[in-house]
């Protein structure tokens, strides 16, 4: 396997980790808003939404590195 083909498997596979936690965001954002709504405690799912976008963060490094990497 090449280079290339490699870089390109491993750019498909941090498209799909992102759009993967996009929906796992909006969901979570979701979730935080029908807990504020009905006056429960969101300190924990807040705390796991912003787990969500630092992982969000870190997947979209990956993808732009990868990126790079096959401009070169």
């Amino acid at each position: 396997m090449s280079d290339r083909s490699m870089h390109l498997r491993h750019l498909e596979q941090a498209e799909r980790h992102i759009a993967q936690g996009e929906r796992h965001i909006a969901s979570q954002e979701q979730i935080v808003e029908d807990m504020t709504r009905l006056g429960q405690d969101t300190i924990q799912a807040r705390q796991l939404l912003e787990n969500f976008y630092l992982s969000q963060t870190q997947h979209i490094s990956h993808r732009d590195r990868i990126l790079r990497e096959l401009e070169e």
